[in-house]
């Protein structure tokens, strides 16, 4: 059994878990195109979406596709006292989905004045978060439905289910970033993908070596077993 620094015995489990403090990932965070104009990251995380069609204006598909979109909330200033909220929704399954959201606080009066809502813009930013969570959460009585039309704009609709009838909670526009834009988050989400690949790689062939002189077993015992896969959560 391989030896830790400290002395006690690693298991593969145990290795992986080493490997991954070893790996110095923050300097990614620096190249991401979303904080290029001095935004920080509030909120990150992958959400059910039902995805819908319109065609010019018709009404939308009455049932869409369901997908895991990647919901990540900006904000400029202090998260106490916004300067601006932006939403960005990419996916994994197709690159070039981007859309973008975007308020400052007297194009958040607007809303609130259409949708009658009872908080303030500083408190924006939880609300979204709120609303994205029950949506991971409780996906049968929260649903995040995105309306897509084909001039790039689209809508966000949170709607809750109350059993006997839909409520829509918060409605937010959209829309989709231009293809400059697309290219710059591809190329991110690409090299940084890349990156990791490389430090994987590097420090794989950095424990293969330490094991392989402490306990040639074991390396042989890694190499036969196989990987173990995470199963992707569907929704």
């Amino acid at each position: 059994m391989d030896q830790s620094p400290g002395g006690r015995s690693l298991d593969d489990g145990q290795l992986a878990a080493e490997l991954e403090k070893t790996m110095d990932l923050s300097s990614f965070d620096e190249q991401d195109p979303s904080l290029a104009e001095g935004h920080h990251i509030f909120y990150e995380r992958e959400v059910p979406f039902e995805l819908r069609s319109a065609e010019g204006s018709e009404a939308p598909q009455e049932v869409g596709s369901l997908e895991a979109i990647k919901v990540k909330i900006l904000i400029h200033g202090d998260d106490a006292n916004p300067s601006s909220v932006r939403v960005e929704l990419t996916s994994e399954s197709n690159l070039f989905f981007f859309y973008y959201h975007e308020l400052d606080e007297p194009g958040f009066r607007h809303l609130q004045e259409g949708q009658k809502l009872m908080v303030d813009f500083a408190e924006y930013p939880s609300v979204l978060l709120r609303m994205l969570n029950h949506c991971i959460k409780e996906p049968h009585s929260h649903l995040a439905v995105f309306v897509m039309h084909r001039d790039g704009s689209a809508r966000l609709d949170f709607i809750q289910n109350m059993e006997y009838k839909f409520v829509e909670l918060l409605s937010c526009n959209f829309q989709a970033s231009s293809e400059e834009m697309v290219r710059h988050q591809i190329t991110y989400r690409y090299n940084i993908v890349k990156s990791r690949l490389a430090l994987m790689q590097a420090r794989l062939a950095d424990v293969n070596a330490l094991v392989k002189i402490k306990n040639p077993s074991l390396l042989l015992q890694l190499q036969r077993a196989p990987p173990r896969i995470t199963a992707q959560k569907k929704y």
